[in-house]
């Protein structure tokens, strides 16, 4: 099949917009992958057999995708674009990533009359309840999570499958009984087996680490992710675990907060906070790390999504603390691969640590079992077979 992505964002870098798309391509699609530039890349592209169209933007249609469901500006303008790509590439199913570009997608489409497949790769409204900028004016009243729940449901059910990332999001999709359980497909975001056979360590960032009992956590840094529990944790770790260190690889808007709270704690020599860092330095950080973390507080967003740091931490054999967020909870505890604290709870948190620190079989073994998950049954090469399976049943369904 002839198969149009659409991603309102850059490319690369988008890990699970490649994979999905080589996937597709080795399995005999043709994949073409509109997405935008700010005028600093080519306009066409092919890339491991991938044909790239890019379309300009600006920052204006960036700010005013915020409001694609209140001032539908953003849906007509990229309307526009995507009819034009379609057209071109005599596309024959349209693969659109998150529900953003939806509607312009659905508009572009109307005289076309394609499938789609609607890949959500995340909540969206229940997460842009926790989006600070949100909970002011006049954001607050202009932009409603309210209304782009209803939406997605729409969504749903106008398109012909929708492609979620783990099985308790597509419980939460069928509990609101929008569309029959066969149009509801999970694809989580797993590792490819490159991530873990095929990487190169910093020898430098390992020296630095040596001996130290080193608590990782990978990733976006916003207050959500529950990071203040770790944080807030490491006055009191100081006095139980030798050489006890809190290292951060991430960035976001938060970062003074947490820095405030550092320094607040007095323990700037306990948290490093190493900023953004290129992702080919991540098996370097992990090969260091002692305990791999994902704190994350809970809602219903973080309940139905996983993080993909805790699959990589997982695949290089690392045992991992992480908060009873649902969906995390379960595939941590299915694999046998770490320990669960509850969401917030500093002192459940420190705890859990602690009986990790005394006892390094434990350790061993749970990372041990993690790595086997990973490299068993939880790879991109396995899961990404039901993204297969669900275009053989579109070409079924269109012949």
């Amino acid at each position: 099949m002839r198969i149009g992505m659409i991603l309102d964002k850059t490319y690369p870098p988008d890990p699970r917009v490649h994979n999905e798309a080589i996937t597709l391509l080795k399995n005999g699609h043709e994949v073409f992958l509109f997405c935008l530039q700010y005028g600093d890349q080519k306009d066409y592209e092919k890339l491991e057999g991938l044909k790239i169209y890019r379309y300009n933007t600006n920052r204006f249609i960036y700010k005013a995708s915020a409001l694609a469901y209140t001032i539908p500006v953003y849906t007509y303008i990229m309307a526009k674009k995507i009819r034009d790509f379609l057209k071109m590439n005599r596309i024959e199913v349209i693969h659109v990533h998150d529900m953003v570009v939806a509607p312009a997608a659905f508009r572009a489409n109307k005289n076309f009359k394609l499938p789609v497949v609607l890949d959500l790769h995340e909540n969206r409204p229940e997460i842009m309840k926790e989006y600070p900028h949100l909970k002011k004016l006049p954001n607050k009243y202009l932009i409603s999570p309210k209304k782009w729940k209803n939406v997605e449901g729409e969504l749903i059910r106008k398109s012909n499958k929708t492609i979620v990332v783990t099985a308790e999001a597509r419980e939460e999709i069928l509990k609101r009984k929008l569309v029959d359980e066969n149009r509801v497909v999970v694809v989580p975001n797993t590792v490819s087996s490159s991530f873990y056979e095929n990487y190169h360590l910093d020898q430098n960032l390992l020296k630095r680490y040596k001996d130290q009992f080193m608590v990782l956590y990978i990733g976006d840094t916003g207050l959500r992710r529950g990071l203040m529990t770790g944080i807030e944790a490491m006055p009191a770790l100081k006095n139980k675990i030798k050489n006890t260190r809190l290292v951060i690889v991430g960035t976001s808007s938060a970062d003074e907060n947490l820095k405030a709270k550092v320094r607040e704690l007095g323990i700037g020599d306990l948290v490093d906070f190493e900023g953004w860092k290129e992702p080919e330095l991540f098996q370097t950080y992990i090969a260091a790390s002692t305990v791999c973390i994902s704190p994350l507080l809970r809602n219903l967003h973080h309940d139905t999504t996983y993080a993909n740091k805790i699959f990589q931490y997982m695949a290089l054999a690392k045992p991992l603390l992480v908060s009873d967020a649902t969906a995390q909870k379960n595939i941590i505890l299915e694999a046998g691969c770490g320990l669960v604290h509850e969401a917030g709870n500093t002192v459940d948190y420190i705890k859990n640590l602690i009986t990790l620190y005394e006892d390094p079989d434990k350790r061993s073994k749970l990372g041990a079992q993690g790595k086997e998950f990973i490299t068993q049954k939880f790879n991109w090469e396995i899961t990404g077979k039901t993204l297969v399976k669900l275009y053989e049943d579109l070409e079924k369904e269109a012949s």
